[in-house]
């Protein structure tokens, strides 16, 4: 995981992340997946599962649409780096991520369980977000 503490005005500072970020006008989504872990940390992703997808009305920080899709990567190769530009590199215990030990988006807790169930199955949610805060979720 990424814990976002380069930079102070980073919408995610200070929280724990997932690795990624946003597509390239002439890419597809494993595409660029593939591209944002190799460029974040170092790492060549083997084998890509998608986990779901999540539709965030009003989540950006002017209050933009964002819409993600969200994969588990059970094989990779490389030696990962220890930093990047947006913050420090972690390896973190599944258990951590999912008891609240580490300081993340509170909304996450909703949808990291159905990332790292023991049979998971793709979902596709939504949690509309109100000044910063998600408000609801639903989930199919």
């Amino acid at each position: 995981m990424i814990r976002r503490d380069s930079r102070p005005d980073d919408i995610h500072y200070g929280y724990y992340n997932g690795l990624g970020g946003k597509l390239e006008p002439d890419e597809d989504v494993v595409s660029g997946l593939r591209r944002e872990i190799r460029e974040e940390s170092a790492l060549q992703c083997e084998t890509v599962e998608l986990a779901g997808t999540i539709n965030w009305p009003g989540f950006g920080r002017g209050g933009e649409n964002w819409f993600g899709f969200l994969f588990r990567i059970p094989r990779w190769s490389g030696t990962p780096l220890t930093s990047n530009d947006e913050g420090s590199l972690h390896w973190v215990p599944v258990a951590d991520v999912l008891t609240g030990k580490l300081p993340m988006w509170e909304s996450d807790r909703h949808f990291l369980p159905l990332i790292f169930a023991a049979d998971p199955k793709i979902f596709h949610g939504v949690m509309p977000f109100s000044n910063g805060k998600a408000v609801s979720w639903s989930v199919s």
